[in-house]
């Protein structure tokens, strides 16, 4: 209860601003090309990045010319800009430098204002212009009504056991997952192979028409962070030290405890932006094990590349580890 009366302003706030936007009082643009929005309602670690990656894929697939927007979390730029693979992270953001590498083919562009940035690609000449848009970390942008909108639930917290922050994670009201085309339970484990659609529905509340999936994270291949020193014979040793910068790491540890011996974990916050002396904190750890892999995130390595402080056996022994979703079978 004293919650409940501690976070009524904020509370209050949201429910407000929703009111602004759904009475027309705050104008929301819609477009005649596709607009995909990814997003969700807590804050972190329910795998926006990997899904708007699948997206980005089938949608590539099906002969679109694809655009993903994103704020760029953490860059320490404003405005538009578009991304390019061999820019810092600190210019654009991790996530978007990430989507970029994977994808160099599709415009990737960071803007707080994503109707700017759709407006400024939709003036491009018709044999570059993006015949669809991807727009990252969007539910609560209300500025912009997408074509379809894709909610992410993590399954370890999903909404109906979470608080508003800062008492939990919520950052928009749980009940504003109705307005999602599509709501996606992310990160089910492995031992959960049929989860009860019915039951996760009930609970979430949906509407009938509402769709809802499940996704699953699949680890794949391990590689050097940096390829043109990395030692990759450091796959196969038997001893392993971990660090990462993300909002969960529990699965991430959770993979590799079955590959390798574990020597060491190391957590920092998410969206990390790595210190000489958080470095060298790892480097210590790695001097202890010289013998084994120093293993981080996909994410993390858009922060590491272009650090001038990593030695020269932390970049030999540096790997990460990429991960894709994969959507279960209804």
């Amino acid at each position: 209860m004293i919650d409940k009366i501690l976070l009524s302003p904020y509370y209050l706030t949201l429910k407000i601003r929703h009111w602004l936007y759904d009475s027309s009082k705050l104008k929301s643009y819609r477009y005649d090309v596709p607009v995909i929005s990814i997003g969700n309602i807590t804050v972190g670690g329910t795998g926006k990045t990997p899904h708007a990656e699948l997206v980005i894929e089938e949608l590539m697939k099906m002969g679109h010319r694809v655009a993903l927007i994103s704020r760029g979390y953490g860059r320490k730029g404003k405005g538009y800009r578009e991304v390019q693979i061999d820019d810092r992270y600190e210019d654009v953001g991790d996530e978007p430098l990430q989507i970029k590498r994977k994808f160099p083919s599709i415009i990737v562009a960071v803007d707080s204002s994503r109707k700017r940035a759709i407006d400024h690609l939709l003036s491009l000449e018709d044999s570059v212009r993006p015949t669809i848009f991807v727009l990252d970390d969007a539910f609560q942008h209300r500025e912009i009504i997408p074509s379809t909108s894709i909610v992410l639930v993590d399954y370890s917290r999903p909404i109906f056991q979470d608080r508003l922050l800062p008492f939990g994670r919520l950052r928009d009201l749980p009940s504003r997952i109705t307005k999602a085309d599509i709501v996606i339970v992310t990160k089910v484990p492995w031992w959960d192979e049929n989860p009860d659609k019915d039951l996760w529905r009930k609970k979430l509340q949906l509407r009938e028409e509402q769709k809802l999936y499940f996704s699953r994270i699949e680890y794949c291949d391990l590689h050097p962070v940096f390829p043109e020193s990395g030692d990759s014979r450091y796959i196969y040793s038997p001893k392993a030290l971990l660090f990462s910068g993300i909002a969960n790491n529990r699965p991430f540890i959770d993979y590799l405890v079955g590959k390798y011996q574990i020597m060491g974990v190391l957590k920092f916050m998410d969206h990390k932006n790595y210190t000489p002396g958080e470095i060298s904190k790892i480097e210590s750890l790695g001097q202890q094990y010289p013998t084994a892999a120093i293993i981080t995130t996909e994410k993390d390595t858009q922060r590491l590349r272009h650090l001038p402080y990593l030695s020269d056996d932390m970049k030999r022994r540096l790997l990460f580890l990429q991960i894709r979703v994969e959507i279960l079978p209804l």
